[in-house]
């Protein structure tokens, strides 16, 4: 069952939007618990992970990452395919 509230996700797999593979992302960027997230950039998230990886992400990781942002700093559950208008928006070229 996935968190309510960022205080229950005591693992990155609580958080809503985020299975195995987006916990692998997250361990990959240095964070070792859900609320290290807090307060973080996602779009830092997304370039630095293109850039550990050397590949060029699909942009909708980026949405999970401003999903899982917006969740650890108080915000809604929300789909991760909310965020992509406002994506689109902010980053146009990504």
């Amino acid at each position: 069952m996935k968190a309510q509230r960022a205080a229950d996700a005591k693992k990155f797999e609580d958080i809503p939007n985020v299975g195995p593979r987006i916990a692998r992302d997250f361990r990959t960027l240095g964070f070792s618990r859900p609320m290290d997230l807090k307060g973080k950039d996602p779009f830092m998230f997304y370039k630095k992970l293109c850039t550990k990886t050397k590949t060029r992400h699909d942009p909708c990781l980026l949405d999970v990452f401003m999903s899982v942002t917006d969740f650890m700093n108080g915000g809604i559950v929300r789909d991760w395919w909310y965020y992509t208008p406002k994506r689109k928006k902010l980053h146009p070229t990504i």
